[in-house]
């Protein structure tokens, strides 16, 4: 089965830069997608990203020109870059894996989660 592991989540202040990591082991399909997802404390959780496995990338308003999301070569590995980072993006940051064409920004098209990995902006 697939498993996904996320990583790259720490303490930083506002105006700083992450880089999350989510690799997928166990992963091989011909039609994809790999979301991020967050949930700040006391809020349900919320799509940011995805990108296909054509590279197409997709964001939500309140992260674009500040997230940018990519994927390796061996596409096993998708990450997301965040800058100029601000006090409301603290959250447990989540990658999901959907194999169904196409893409979406709700949570049942995603069959596998990581275990989400915590990000902290201090103002």
């Amino acid at each position: 089965e697939v498993q996904l592991q996320a990583s790259g989540g720490g303490l930083v202040q506002a105006g700083g830069s992450l880089r999350l990591s989510c690799n997928a082991s166990r992963f091989s399909f011909a039609e994809y997608s790999f979301g991020w997802f967050r949930q700040a404390p006391g809020k349900e959780r919320e799509w940011i990203s995805c990108i296909g496995a054509d590279d197409t990338t997709y964001y939500t308003d309140f992260v674009k020109d500040r997230f940018t999301v990519s994927s390796d070569g061996a596409r096993n590995t998708v990450y997301l870059q965040m800058n100029s980072l601000k006090p409301e993006d603290t959250a447990v940051y989540y990658c999901a894996l959907s194999t169904r064409s196409g893409f979406s920004y709700m949570e049942p098209a995603y069959e596998y989660w990581g275990q989400g990995t915590l990000v902290t902006v201090s103002s």
